[in-house]
């Protein structure tokens, strides 16, 4: 129950990402016009990005996220809006929140979640969210606090964390805790995630779109987004089937069953 945004392409602001089209984020919060559950999301935002690497940090180093996040609607920080139109980045995931009945609007729930160098996002809810945690089982990593926070995604992160970690797998990862979700509750898992490199999503429950699209420069390369739903009426946004992982690179998107 919420509206999340994944990016990866050529560095643009935050402001052009998250504010400036036509159904951006921004007004997505107020105005969502795809969503099936729920009417507004403003019980939180977040958005985590990734920084150039330093000059002093090794190639083959993963470039940890940055985030911000805030317990109040994405309308309501006008701060934040003045200073998304400094920071840029070339891979970004956020949301905007709708609360899970049960559940406060603390920004510990706010997503995107982050450790490592992984964002992770969740649109939906558990229909049983006690059974959801029992089920899911092994304990949080000690060092992801957010794996512990009051929300029915939070052992969603948890499990993908792990399986992620275990395996660098993203899109595996994705596709196998909403598997084992639902053998434990019903509920709508769509799950988003970056690395920097690549995004990730899954379609269990709720809509997602994708769209890529040629940088505005000659030479810049592709840019490719995915949404739970378009943020323009532009040509060339495609809705991901249901039961379907979504996997883009700057290169390519490959659509395939969820399994």
């Amino acid at each position: 129950m919420c509206r999340h945004l994944a990016y990866l392409g050529p560095p643009r602001t935050l402001h052009e990402l998250l504010y400036s089209a036509p159904h951006s984020l921004l007004v997505q919060s107020w105005a969502p016009r795809r969503q099936r559950y729920g009417t507004v999301n403003a019980d939180g935002f977040g958005v985590g990005w990734y920084s150039p690497r330093p000059e002093t940090q090794a190639i083959e180093e993963p470039v940890p996220p940055l985030r911000y996040r805030r317990a109040m609607p994405i309308w309501g920080d006008s701060s934040f809006a003045d200073a998304a139109r400094a920071i840029t980045s070339g891979c970004v995931v956020a949301a905007v929140r709708d609360a899970t009945v049960g559940f406060g609007s603390e920004e510990s729930g706010a997503q995107p979640f982050r450790a490592d160098h992984l964002l992770f996002s969740h649109n939906g809810a558990a229909k049983d969210d006690h059974a959801l945690a029992v089920g899911l089982g092994s304990p949080p990593p000690p060092d992801a606090l957010e794996a512990r926070a009051p929300v029915d995604s939070a052992p969603l992160f948890a499990r993908a964390l792990g399986l992620w970690r275990a395996s660098g797998d993203l899109p595996g990862s994705l596709a196998a805790v909403v598997r084992q979700a639902r053998e434990h509750s019903q509920g709508r898992y769509n799950l988003l995630a970056g690395d920097g490199t690549t995004i990730v999503g899954t379609t269990a429950g709720d809509t997602l779109f994708t769209l890529r699209r040629p940088g505005r420069a000659q030479g810049e390369g592709d840019e490719v987004f995915l949404a739970s739903e378009p943020f323009d009426d532009g040509r060339g946004w495609r809705e991901v089937p249901e039961e379907s992982v979504v996997v883009a690179t700057r290169e390519h998107t490959d659509i395939r069953p969820l399994g």
